[in-house]
């Protein structure tokens, strides 16, 4: 069980003490200065020495995080390894690279169109971000509500940095995909009469959050992986994409893979590729903690810029506001936005409210790391520090067994280290979240690298330089569907030609003559915690 040191429990006394005051606190919004202001001063995104220029590839000249500069100019895995192209393992007209919510919703649409379609996942299908969010997944399909608005909010929180036709698709196709969800199974949140109960999120004008409890994620993921295993498409498990393969037309055309408990080499021909392959959490960006899953380490965007397709924004990143700092066991889990959503208010070791909780996530966590770096008022942690999210507010204001009722999981993640969340505050501190940019695509999905097709967190550009709640969950079903509906459609007149990693050998070749000696192999493929003196 958590015991609280001493001081923890006397700034615990005064969330209680000021909490009657607070009741019925709603502080003001900021204003555009305010939020460019604490931005530009306490935002990770904003600190120059994180960040260096690549010397190679289609971003050129361009700045990224010292951390997948080394892995996007890093040495191909495939140089050390014995690859034989005229040996096909597997051969296909749709492989998808990535087994979460984009890679399954890919499959599934693929499928249709008739498409010999395989799924390859370096660990098993499902095991990927989208099973771990929790807090909903948007859409406009209420009176009061439509997709412009929707665009407009999504727009503003994305600092006006979104890609318009993929913001506009995002938005258009959500209620579709709320309809597609429901249809195949999923079990959202609903009134008696069959209503779908909608609540906001962070930076969000109208109530469009479709929940399923907070284990929105999880449950949509099951009913993806249901349907992707009873549609009979083929699944190659712990098996990871260490490098994509090209024609002699220079197109996509599959993808070298490899056994990650044998460490056997195969190799997969397909007429169009899919990359899906999520987030990069597991880099652990400037020594940040991550909520993200274990396999997240940016391998899609390292396969598809060696192969020559352009990255959008790959400089920004969310690190989400609220999570865990304490227990050490859970340190960096996500603590959804949701818990907010319903009322919980962020207050400083005094017991003072000091930012409207549903402020868009960059800013909220801007505050954050502003309240405990600048103005001394976090809460030691074994860990570093945090600050309070007052939970009791949530049954104050709703009503008791509102907990029990929205974020069950919640309470459960808490309470097994014997803190009650209906009882007492929690403290947090901002985790890396998710990864804003990505692979630049047009809006049917494919790359600059033509048959290459990307879906997903390996996206840059739908949601610009800063991404709202529950408009990932959608965006992998949004694009998920359409890389699967495109690629499929695509396979159909593709003729593949010979062969060649030749793109590999010239990329290294740069490398080279840059003056980049990394011998780091590249992608990382799975986080290293062994401690380093070991």
């Amino acid at each position: 069980m958590y015991e609280y040191t001493k001081e923890q429990l006397e700034s615990l006394k005064k969330v209680e003490e000021t909490r009657g005051k607070r009741v019925n606190q709603e502080l003001k919004r900021m204003t555009a200065e305010e939020k460019e202001s604490v931005l530009a001063s306490f935002h990770p995104d904003y600190i120059e020495s994180a960040y260096e220029e690549l010397k190679i590839g289609p971003n050129k000249g361009g700045k990224v995080l010292h951390e997948l500069a080394s892995l996007l100019q890093g040495k191909a895995r495939v140089l050390d390894l014995d690859v034989n192209l005229d040996k096909i393992d597997y051969d296909v007209d749709v492989l998808i690279i990535g087994g979460g919510g984009a890679g399954a919703s890919a499959a599934i649409e693929a499928d249709k169109t008739g498409a010999k379609t395989m799924i390859v996942t370096k660990l098993r299908l499902g095991d990927a971000n989208t099973a771990m969010a929790e807090g909903g997944i948007q859409a406009a399909d209420k009176e009061n509500d439509s997709p412009a608005i929707h665009y407009l909010d999504a727009l503003g929180g994305g600092h006006f940095a979104n890609k318009p036709e993929l913001l506009r698709k995002l938005v258009t196709d959500a209620p579709e995909a709320i309809e597609w969800l429901n249809e195949l199974g999923v079990m959202f949140d609903k009134e008696p009469d069959g209503t779908m109960i909608t609540t906001h999120g962070g930076g969000t004008s109208r109530k469009r959050m479709h929940a399923c409890k907070d284990y929105s994620g999880s449950e949509i993921m099951r009913v993806l992986r249901d349907e992707v295993y009873n549609r009979g498409i083929t699944v190659v498990d712990f098996t990871s994409a260490v490098e994509l393969i090209k024609d002699s037309e220079g197109k996509a055309a599959g993808a070298v893979l490899m056994n990650m408990e044998t460490k056997e080499i195969l190799v997969a021909r397909a007429k169009t590729v899919i990359i899906a392959t999520g987030g990069a959490g597991r880099l652990h960006y400037q020594g940040f903690p991550t909520s993200n899953h274990y396999g997240a380490t940016a391998d899609g965007l390292i396969l598809a810029y060696r192969a020559g397709a352009k990255l959008l924004y790959p400089e920004t990143l969310q690190y989400h506001p609220t999570g865990a700092a304490c227990p050490t066991q859970i340190y960096g889990a996500l603590v959804t936005e949701k818990v907010r959503s319903l009322g919980a208010q962020l207050v400083n070791k005094d017991g003072v409210a000091f930012v409207n909780p549903l402020e868009t996530r960059d800013v909220t966590a801007s505050a954050i790391i502003r309240e405990c770096k600048k103005n001394g008022k976090g809460v030691a942690t074994t860990d570093g520090e945090g600050v309070w999210l007052d939970t009791p507010m949530i049954e104050i204001r709703g009503g008791e067994g509102t907990i029990e009722k929205r974020i069950p999981a919640m309470l459960r993640m808490f309470g097994k280290y014997g803190i009650d969340i209906r009882k007492e505050p929690i403290l947090v501190y901002p985790t890396l979240h998710y990864q804003n940019g990505g692979i630049d695509i047009s809006a049917n999905g494919m790359s600059g690298v033509e048959n290459l097709f990307v879906a997903g967190e390996a996206v840059g550009g739908i949601h610009g330089k800063n991404r709202l709640m529950g408009n990932s969950l959608l965006d992998i079903i949004v694009f998920g569907r359409n890389a699967g509906q495109n690629a499929g459609k695509k396979a159909k007149s593709v003729k593949v030609k010979a062969l060649t990693l030749d793109f590999v050998k010239k990329f290294d070749e740069e490398r080279r003559a840059a003056g980049i000696v990394s011998e780091e192999l590249s992608p990382r493929l799975l986080p290293d915690y062994r401690r380093k003196e070991l």
